[in-house]
């Protein structure tokens, strides 16, 4: 997350952490437990996108969308999702193997 903020030059991305206090009360309609399963963004137009799709939208939001752009290939799409949905579950354990950390409630991306 660190990497794409400090590729948002523009300032095109506005990162929320669902863990801050003041969350539930500013974004009603979204489910904080839902929302901690699986990644969610709100388009500027309004429309909610869940998971990868919010991955290739902010990596495309700073030019790098070509990257991942691989991942929202007809056919390949059903699989990483699936993959990703599977990677999500286990994010904290996957964690807590690489950093020694399960999960950091209180970081911040300007750190």
């Amino acid at each position: 997350m660190r990497h794409l903020k400090s590729r948002d030059k523009h300032g095109k991305i506005q990162f929320e952490s669902i863990w801050d206090e003041d969350f539930a009360a500013r974004f009603p309609d979204i489910d904080v437990a839902e929302a901690n399963r699986i990644l969610h963004a709100r388009t500027p137009s309004g429309a909610m996108i869940y998971g990868l799709d919010v991955t290739y939208a902010a990596w495309s939001a700073v030019g790098r969308g070509w990257l991942i752009a691989p991942l929202r290939w007809p056919g390949v799409r059903w699989l990483a999702d699936k993959g990703y949905l599977g990677f999500a579950k286990h994010r904290d354990r996957l964690s807590k193997l690489i950093t020694g950390k399960e999960r950091c409630l209180s970081c911040s991306l300007d750190e």
